[in-house]
């Protein structure tokens, strides 16, 4: 499923336009980006949890030479899924 599958989904249960479902999943995207560039979490109950997860730097090799390489610190998005999305699929 890609972001218009997504949006067109939603806009046939929530009885929206595609245009208005396209700009509400447009919406909670941007606010889980905000919030995680904010240092947030954003957890969702039964759904799962949205962290942001710094990483430090590490040393790594480029397997086609063998050469060591620095790998640069960074921060990364985390998913936790919750009990009720575990329970959905289970």
């Amino acid at each position: 499923m890609n972001k218009n599958d997504l949006s067109a989904a939603v806009a046939e249960k929530a009885d929206l336009t595609k245009a208005q479902a396209g700009a509400a999943v447009d919406a909670v995207f941007e606010a889980v980006t905000a919030a995680l560039k904010g240092g947030d979490e954003v957890r969702l109950v039964g759904f799962g949890t949205f962290a942001a997860v710094k990483r430090k730097a590490t040393k790594g090799r480029n397997p086609a030479t063998g050469a060591e390489i620095d790998i640069p610190a960074s921060v990364q998005p985390k998913f936790k899924p919750g009990k009720g999305l575990k329970d959905a699929l289970n």
